[in-house]
């Protein structure tokens, strides 16, 4: 059980001129990891805390297994909420704290003890349980509050932003954990985060948000390869993709997107998107990922024929295992991923082109996707 549904749920704060929460609609599974992820501000949070009783529904309703939930209390609705601050008490043991909530539900003392032990196995805190918060590590009192929420055995557990105060290695570590309790567990998990990364690498969908909005919610690798709009696009993806305005222009039966300084001739693939264009969107954003920009040294019959143009290196970013070579191309800004052995220097000026299957096309008035990822032809 703890299938939840929000039918055009709102959220509007006295005095505000717009709704925190603007016509949430969605459905989630029983067994779900779904992460609510965008900028501060942009209602996850909020969101959250109407799923936790925390927050008065303006309008809409919410569901819990089909029971209707907008008036019941946080104590009824069998969740269990994990926050970024760990909310221990600090006068209590870590045994007593994880075993807190089970003592308030009158659980037996013989089936506190069980869970509280079995959770402790489960996050490698068992050593932890006759100490007190203070004694412990950030990392430690983030397992602590999460053995606290486990032992419960709710329905759904909230997560909201839970490991932004670790650091980035135990960061991952603990990531890796929750993905693997939550997959043990089968339990309905609503995450909220801010980083995009812990977005992609936990969630089995992710609802992207911003100004209260849901712009796209979708698996993973979907949401990165068929991004909804611009906002999706360069939210999703690190470092985020390059956009480039030019327009679309249809010459003896053959797209071509073009500025002043390229001409693309454009796989057969995306034909049936643009074929759908009217001339008020032939104005277009095109988009593209560092991973998908390609660069070589510049030859003078590079043209537009094969869709290579110059470019002027601004700079160069080595991670190891990856270069990010930032270049302008005009007005245009791009970043490419190349390989740390090919190396380019400030000023250099290589040919840029783009692996064609792999572009994307968004309205610039609207920000909407018109094509995405053809497989070339």
């Amino acid at each position: 059980m703890g299938s939840i549904t929000f039918s055009h749920v709102f959220k509007q704060y006295k005095g505000e001129s717009r709704p925190a929460v603007n016509d949430f609609h969605l459905s989630i599974e029983e067994g779900e990891f779904l992460v609510l992820v965008g900028p501060s501000g942009c209602g996850k949070s909020t969101t959250l805390r109407m799923l936790a009783g925390l927050e008065e529904i303006s309008a809409g309703e919410l569901y819990i297994d089909d029971k209707f939930m907008n008036y019941v209390s946080p104590k009824d609705r069998d969740i269990a909420m994990v926050f970024q601050n760990y909310a221990l008490y600090p006068n209590l043991s870590v045994y007593d704290n994880i075993a807190l909530g089970l003592k308030l539900r009158k659980t037996p003392k013989y089936d506190i003890e069980l869970r509280v032990n079995r959770v402790a196995k489960v996050l490698e805190i068992s050593h932890l349980l006759d100490r007190k918060p203070s004694q412990l590590s950030g990392g430690q009192k983030q397992r602590v509050a999460l053995g606290r929420a486990i032992a419960r055995e709710p329905q759904v557990f909230l997560m909201d932003e839970p490991l932004s105060n670790l650091d980035a290695k135990l960061r991952a570590q603990t990531r890796a954990e929750l993905i693997k309790i939550q997959s043990d567990l089968k339990r309905t998990t609503v995450y909220v985060t801010h980083d995009q990364v812990e977005a992609m690498t936990m969630g089995t969908r992710i609802v992207v948000m911003k100004d209260g909005v849901i712009q796209q919610v979708a698996p993973p690798k979907q949401l990165y390869d068929e991004p909804a709009n611009l906002f999706v696009a360069g939210f999703i993806g690190s470092p985020q993709m390059n956009f480039i305005e030019g327009n679309v222009t249809l010459e003896e039966g053959r797209y071509y997107f073009s500025n002043k300084r390229m001409k693309l001739l454009l796989p057969r693939s995306y034909d049936s998107s643009f074929e759908k264009l009217t001339r008020a969107v032939r104005n277009v954003i095109l988009g593209v990922r560092p991973e998908n920009v390609l660069l070589k040294p510049f030859e003078p019959d590079d043209d537009d024929e094969n869709g290579f143009a110059m470019s002027v290196v601004q700079m160069t970013e080595v991670t190891g295992a990856d270069s990010y070579v930032y270049v302008t191309v005009g007005d245009s800004k791009v970043i490419a991923r190349t390989d740390p052995e090919s190396i380019y220097l400030k000023d250099d000026k290589p040919a840029i082109g783009f692996n064609m299957g792999k572009l994307h096309f968004f309205d610039v008035s609207t920000g909407v996707s018109l094509a995405a990822g053809g497989d070339g032809g």
